[in-house]
């Protein structure tokens, strides 16, 4: 199974949307006035397309990060496979405890 880094941009998006529910369910069933039940909605759908806006950048941020360590690790696969292809000897690796034994 492949983990491609989208389950902690799906949990965040479903709790901001939960959040968005629970809160308007709840103005909705509070007794208020009209005028100032609208003006909660519109005051907390203007805070959730903020923290919307916030879960969304992080996800770019991160889908950038990773797409970056991706192509560092295609780079280095490649000029590995040059090196062995041209008959170069691999740079030397540390040897690990049980080489020694």
């Amino acid at each position: 199974m492949r983990d491609d880094g989208n389950g902690a941009a799906t949990v965040i998006v479903a709790f901001v949307l939960g959040a968005l529910t629970g809160a308007a369910v709840a103005l909705l069933m509070a007794p208020a006035p009209g005028d100032e039940v609208r003006r909660l909605l519109a005051e907390k759908a203007r805070d959730g397309r903020e923290k919307a806006n916030e879960a969304a950048r992080q996800g770019r941020e991160f889908i950038n990060r990773q797409r970056e360590t991706l192509s560092t690790a295609v780079e280095r696969g490649r000029e590995a496979y040059e090196q062995a292809r041209s008959g170069a000897a691999p740079a030397p690796t540390p040897a690990s405890p049980e080489d020694r034994l």
